[in-house]
């Protein structure tokens, strides 16, 4: 499949700058495959289209204020950080702005209790390697000087950090938000329990692979990021015990989706519980294992979400909504109205 056949125009002023409030007032776009039929709701009328026995599956990782500003010790040069992946809290794989003019022993201070030294970059990603050197606990330090990274689209400054949090975010780790996961309130959950909704909790910790653009101009050449994701045997074995007994697994978001269709082991027909890395890319063709209905936002054009989006809608189908998305003035992206695909 060519690249540009998953491309799609959209005016810069349908992309959703803040949160609507309350979260659960954001619109609904409601996808039925079978009968090709779409409907306009608002969030809260979700548990319209769940039922009792479903099983409600969201990723409750925790983003970190994983973008740093700092200076080069020698030149006084601004430098700009994103953290990516860590090997214990010293040792990161970061992006760096600008990236030219940083080179190996370079050292950067981001504050009186943090400081980082360049020890290498990874040519095929782009990426650099950085040694930090702090005073304390460096959780403590990042949440003290650390902000959110929100996607460059976003231009205005968020009010609060938990602006860009699920209301369920427990595990630190993402330098991304789920954001199929943002409409969702305390009272909307509880509902949904009342109702008899099974609700679980895994973990994929949001990284490059999730939001890298592609650039191969065929699909399938497209290489996806490894992230890394968690699944506790508790919630396998419920996840497990939906599927044998027929009832729906509906999954939130793109990054819960790849968490289940990666932790399939197809041999033994279920679920796998423990951790791993997920490099999985789903794009039209995917047979999906274990996801029937899919809960997500509007993606930005030639992104991997927007494909597994289209793998689970079917593509024709999936743009035609787009379209009526732009038609009826919907927000889209990170913060933008969502849809659910049944």
């Amino acid at each position: 499949m060519e690249l540009e056949e998953f491309d799609y125009y959209l005016p810069s002023g349908f992309i959703a700058q803040k949160p609507i409030k309350p979260r659960h007032h954001s619109r609904l776009m409601v996808l039925n495959r079978p009968r090709k039929k779409i409907q306009h709701k608002i969030f809260k009328d979700i548990k319209g289209y769940l039922k009792k026995g479903d099983l409600l599956v969201l990723n409750n990782t925790k983003v970190l204020p994983a973008r740093l500003y700092g200076f080069k010790e020698k030149t006084k040069g601004k430098v700009e950080i994103l953290l990516l992946k860590s090997k214990k809290d010293r040792y990161w794989e970061v992006l760096v702005k600008p990236g030219k003019i940083v080179h190996s022993g370079t050292k950067i201070i981001f504050g009186p209790e943090l400081e980082g030294i360049v020890e290498g970059k990874n040519e095929e990603k782009g990426s650099y390697f950085i040694q930090f050197n702090f005073k304390g606990n460096f959780k403590e330090i990042l949440n003290k000087i650390g902000q959110m990274p929100t996607p460059p689209y976003i231009k205005e400054e968020l009010k609060t950090g938990n602006d860009y949090q699920t209301v369920y975010a427990a595990q630190d780790g993402s330098i991304a938000a789920p954001t199929a996961g943002l409409h969702f309130t305390k009272s909307l959950l509880k509902e949904l329990t009342h109702k008899g909704i099974e609700i679980v909790y895994l973990t994929l910790h949001v990284g490059r692979g999730t939001f890298e653009p592609i650039r191969a101009s065929k699909v399938e050449e497209h290489k996806m990021d490894s992230e890394f994701y968690s699944i506790s045997s508790d919630v396998a074995q419920k996840i497990n015990q939906a599927r044998s007994e027929k009832r729906r697994v509906i999954s939130v978001g793109t990054t819960t989706t790849r968490t289940l269709e990666s932790a399939f082991d197809f041999d033994q027909g279920r679920i796998v519980s423990g951790s791993d890395w997920s490099d999985i890319f789903i794009y039209p063709g995917y047979k999906f294992k274990v996801v029937d209905v899919l809960i997500t936002n509007f993606h930005l054009p030639r992104s991997t979400p927007l494909m597994l989006a289209a793998a689970f809608a079917g593509k024709d189908f999936l743009f035609k909504a787009y379209q009526e998305a732009i038609r009826e003035r919907y927000r889209f992206y990170s913060f933008g109205d969502a849809m659910i695909i049944v």
